[in-house]
């Protein structure tokens, strides 16, 4: 029996501690038709299962929380049990699928069989349908959700896509290597680590600079001035798509010296700004803080697990010029990054295996019991398959995400790209965030903004004199 993370484990303790939460990620495949039979879909699936054991494993809690919760065999597996379908209105819109994906993502998967479904979707405009993968956040984070896509969906490749600048910080993963270096360190020698005599300074350093960075990470849960934001959020879901030209975005990072990332964040932060302003609420320095996902895998994404640390940067919401906010979000995350943030963020997460597993779950329980008030919403960006992929002879024209929302975050951004896309799945509590459509428009509004100074400074560079 394979133990769960505490990583893994806190997004069920979340889940259990929100009444409100449904802690599962997705993926969404839109295919060209026509869609297979219920039959030849499930058959097509259950083939592949034996290629991703966690599939036919659920979750066996220890009694009194004296270890981690396990992975067990599901004794009684039937994979069509995980396996539903639906069909859309007429004319079967982006609106009509993202109305259908809220309604999926809302309800929690059952506890009692592996956590995941695979949904078939009917009926969309073009003559197309899709598949919506959904699973529980405890059993996988997006990097390692795209080894689905590889065993699912078969793809074809295409030359390599224009270098992209770094978008995460590498010594996160070195650091991650060095810590899980030292917790299978034989007793004999951590002893000897101890009297001095092999003292390791490369993993000294990397610690010491983990304890460096939790002074800024400390620093980042200094609660945001309030806003409509953030607050209690209820059952319900809503989903809304924005897009972009992946060739357009990467062109906007080289021309302004920054990174895919620094670029999406920017425009996140102003479809945070338009929407505070058609609330009539006054954009603040300190009004959004958003927690950002940062891999910490060594490579190969061969482990269905979360390996992720954190950053949490305030995003310029009160900066009107798009240009501004770009500059501001890169030398925000520069700051971070020098000031080892991630890495304190990973050190917290890894230290947490060392010790008993007990005052973990109550840590988690009890904070999810706590109204917080620092972070107002999560963005995830997670590089896609860069070829093409199929399902059954039928080619997918496009790949979206989804990203859960709780303890008060109201929104949540998930962008994913796909060959030349990208796309950003906006998920929104569908009671307190109206208007999700003002989120989308004003993303790539923004990015349409950012590119056209992108050519004009390219413009001007080349200009004589």
């Amino acid at each position: 029996m394979e133990r769960l993370t505490p990583l893994d484990a806190a997004f069920l303790e979340i889940e259990d501690e929100d009444p409100e939460a449904a802690l599962a990620i997705a993926s969404i495949a839109v295919a060209e038709g026509p869609a297979p039979e219920q039959d030849e879909i499930v058959a097509a699936f259950t083939a592949l299962l034996p290629m991703v054991p966690r599939y036919r494993q659920r979750v066996r809690h220890v009694p009194l929380d004296l270890g981690p919760p396990r992975w067990v065999e599901d004794a009684g597996f039937d994979p069509t049990h995980h396996f539903r379908r639906i069909a859309l209105p007429a004319p079967g819109d982006e609106g009509a699928l993202c109305d259908v994906i809220g309604l999926i993502m809302s309800e929690r998967l059952d506890r009692a069989r592996p956590l995941w479904e695979c949904w078939v979707i009917e009926g969309l405009e073009h003559g197309r349908w899709a598949i919506v993968s959904k699973l529980h956040h405890c059993m996988t984070d997006g990097v390692s959700g795209n080894i689905l896509h590889e065993v699912f969906f078969r793809e074809h490749e295409l030359p390599p896509r224009p270098a992209e600048p770094e978008a995460e910080p590498g010594a996160v993963r070195s650091l991650a290597e060095s810590l899980r270096s030292l917790v299978t360190t034989p007793l004999s020698e951590l002893r000897l680590l101890g009297r001095g005599l092999a003292a390791p300074r490369k993993l000294a350093g990397r610690v010491t600079e983990a304890a460096q960075g939790l002074g800024a990470l400390a620093s980042a849960l200094i609660p945001v001035s309030p806003s409509s934001l953030s607050g209690p959020i209820g059952h319900l879901r809503h989903y809304e798509l924005a897009h972009a030209s992946l060739p357009e975005i990467v062109g906007i990072a080289k021309a302004f010296g920054v990174t895919v990332n620094d670029v999406v964040l920017a425009a996140v932060s102003g479809a945070f700004r338009t929407v505070l302003l058609d609330r009539g609420e006054e954009p603040a320095p300190n009004s959004l803080r958003t927690l950002v996902p940062v891999s910490v895998r060594s490579g190969e994404p061969a482990a269905m697990d979360n390996q992720v640390s954190l950053m949490l940067p305030l995003l310029p919401v009160d900066l009107p010029d798009p240009v501004l906010r770009l500059v501001a979000v890169h030398r925000r995350l520069a700051v971070l990054k020098a000031h080892k943030e991630a890495q304190a963020g990973l050190a917290v997460t890894t230290s947490a295996q060392w010790g008993p597993f007990a005052p973990v779950a109550w840590a988690v329980r009890a904070a999810a019991k706590l109204p917080q008030r620092n972070i107002v919403t999560v963005t995830t960006n997670v590089p896609g398959p860069r070829g093409s992929l199929s399902v059954l002879g039928r080619e997918i024209a496009e790949l979206y995400p989804y990203v859960p929302i709780a303890l008060r975050l109201r929104t949540g951004i998930a962008v994913l790209t796909y060959r030349d896309r990208m796309s950003f799945g906006i998920t929104a509590d569908l009671d307190s965030a109206p208007k999700t459509h003002l989120l989308a428009e004003a993303v790539e509004r923004d990015i349409a903004a950012l590119a056209e100074a992108a050519h004009a400074k390219a413009g001007a560079a080349s200009s004589p004199g």
